[in-house]
């Protein structure tokens, strides 16, 4: 989608330091972490908001992405969380987190 920065990253038009890539998500670390270690998983597929998502599928693919990417990263086996805001509103993330 045009003007969508997710989508820019997705494309490759916008720059990110890429932790994994496929056909269907990219990784990548945000430019302000609020955790040691803070990478956004998003779908190539534009999603506006988790409101909109119809695609049960697709969901849960990006959830196994984002395991994977946590395997890859050495987390693990000593655990990780996800976080999932949508919106303006969606909860800020600080760390530590509460």
């Amino acid at each position: 989608m045009t003007g969508c920065l997710f989508c820019g990253i997705a494309r490759g038009e916008i720059k990110a330091s890429i932790v994994t890539q496929d056909n269907a998500f990219v990784s990548f670390r945000d430019i302000n972490p609020q955790a040691p270690t803070h990478i956004l998983v998003i779908p190539r597929k534009h999603v506006a908001t988790l409101n909109e998502a119809t695609d049960a599928g697709l969901l849960g693919k990006l959830l196994v992405h984002a395991r994977d990417v946590a395997r890859g990263e050495g987390l693990a086996d000593r655990g990780y969380r996800l976080v999932i805001n949508t919106n303006a509103e969606g909860r800020a993330m600080a760390w530590p987190p509460g």
